[in-house]
């Protein structure tokens, strides 16, 4: 798994990276723009949002939110990342922070429409993203929403599947969302949709109960 320096490093070649993946329809970003895009067209369903954008990487998405009029804050430790998202949003509140240390105290007391994360919590374990997802449920408005655009299954199978045919590319120290598993942690806490995007990724939508 990359360390915070591992991704400053790859910070200037992340999105190439993911559009060869993608293109090639092969773990880990096949389906990488539509799963973008259908987050990008949920929260659009709302003018002027407030949006918390956990692990916003180089902006891809958060850039066109922030350009649709929706108020940002962002959340990445990635210096070399933030240096490349700013620019593209100059008022946005983007913040170094580690998510495997929580939320940081900056946004524990605001209210968002919307909470989106893209291929950043998969590097928390099982155990850890519903924990985190947990502390998330607070901060969403009446009617907010969480929407987690990842590599992501709805079964163990599934993943297990997908990962024998990609052994040569597959990363160990990545803990991958299997939906049902995750549903079956948090549905006395939230309601939980997941909708398939490629072999290997999708988006999960979490709502409060």
């Amino acid at each position: 798994m990359l360390n915070k320096q591992g991704f400053n490093l790859w910070a200037d070649g992340y999105d190439k990276t993911v559009q060869v993946s993608e293109e090639n329809g092969v773990y880990p970003f096949a389906g990488y723009r539509e799963i973008l895009n259908t987050i990008f067209n949920e929260v659009m369903e709302m003018e002027n949002s407030r949006v918390l954008d956990i692990g916003f990487g180089t902006g891809v998405l958060t850039a066109r939110l922030y350009e649709n009029g929706h108020h940002i804050d962002g959340i990445d430790f990635s210096q070399r990342m933030i240096a490349l998202a700013q620019p593209k949003m100059p008022n946005a509140n983007l913040l170094e922070w580690d998510i495997a240390n929580g939320l940081p105290a900056e946004v524990k007391g605001k209210q968002y429409d919307y909470i989106v994360s893209t291929y950043a919590l998969h590097h928390l374990t099982d155990e850890d993203k519903v924990l985190f997802i947990k502390g998330l449920l607070p901060l969403l408005s009446e009617d907010g929403k969480i929407l987690i655009g990842d590599i992501a299954f709805q079964t163990r199978q599934q993943l297990e599947a997908c990962k024998n045919d990609s052994k040569e590319f597959w990363d160990d120290d990545e803990f991958y969302f299997v939906f049902n598993e995750v549903c079956s942690a948090l549905e006395d806490y939230c309601k939980l949709e997941f909708l398939p995007i490629s072999h290997c990724g999708g988006v999960i939508e979490i709502t409060k109960i």
